[in-house]
């Protein structure tokens, strides 16, 4: 079962890595269709981030971006531990 976190990140994203680039995240043509092209990046990272219940986690986060459009469509993929 997929569950969907609304979520605001509280702070930067750190550890940030590419896992995939250009034709090979398979969402490409989506992204340019819906953004525009550009050289589009599938990134993960480490967030803090505030739940819809006001509390806050450190969790993995994916997204993807792009230089000139930013970052677009940042999903939690799982939450590591509560920030006390």
């Amino acid at each position: 079962m997929r569950r969907s976190f609304r979520v605001v990140v509280v702070g930067s994203i750190s550890d940030g890595k590419t896992i995939a680039a250009g034709l090979g995240i398979r969402q490409h043509a989506r992204l340019v269709k819906a953004y525009g092209g550009a050289r589009w990046r599938k990134m993960k990272g480490i967030a803090l981030v505030r739940l819809r219940d006001s509390s806050l986690e450190v969790a993995e986060v994916d997204w993807y971006q792009a230089h000139g459009i930013g970052r677009r469509e940042l999903k939690v993929k799982r939450l590591i531990g509560r920030r006390t």
